[in-house]
């Protein structure tokens, strides 16, 4: 195979994997009814007036499959804390004490474990746009370089192995999306 080809086939793998931890780490954010440090993710504090990652500023433990522990490592974080978690609208209560912050984790109703299933489809259906999209400008890519000297034979099987790339990647999408699922619906 030629080597342009093999460049653009390499470009196309490395873009489709981006896409697939991307869409991993959007469905980690989707809660499955068990605590994980991982749901506090996206929240940031006013941190002497910069907005930083709560990660930077606190340690998020669980001690149980149902509680998370938020635990400032400064004193007089715990009410901008508070009030970060409170504002990010993730259905958490925060519970002060002073030294710490609690959140519980309610049980998921039937309902709501159906709509985060849609909310788990949605994100699975954009990482396989993603990775039909990487396919897509990889196969221009590949015909552009006809001019180059590449016959018509090397670009069709340059363009049939972009394929098995999108084939594969998009199976794992949808395995990372069927495991995702069923953790939301295991009661």
């Amino acid at each position: 195979m030629n080597e342009l080809i093999k460049k653009q086939l390499t470009d196309a793998r490395v873009n489709m994997e981006k896409a697939i931890d991307f869409c991993d780490s959007e469905l980690t954010k989707i809660r499955a009814g068990k605590a994980m440090p991982s749901m506090l993710d996206g929240i940031t504090v006013d941190y002497y007036g910069t907005q930083t990652p709560l990660a930077q500023v606190a340690s998020v433990n669980t001690p149980d499959a149902r509680t998370l522990v938020v635990q400032p490592w400064e004193k007089s974080l715990i009410v901008p804390i508070e009030k970060a978690i409170k504002d990010a609208n993730i259905g958490l209560n925060p519970q002060n004490d002073g030294i710490v912050i609690r959140l519980n984790v309610p049980p998921l109703t039937e309902e709501r474990r159906r709509e985060l299933v849609k909310k788990v489809k949605e994100e699975a259906e954009r990482g396989r746009i993603a990775v039909r999209n990487i396919r897509k400008d990889a196969n221009e890519k590949i015909k552009k370089l006809k001019p180059e000297g590449i016959s018509d034979d090397e670009i069709k099987v340059g363009e049939g192995e972009v394929q098995k790339l999108t084939d594969s990647n998009i199976v794992s999408i949808d395995r990372l999306a069927e495991t995702k699922e069923k953790d939301i619906m295991t009661v």
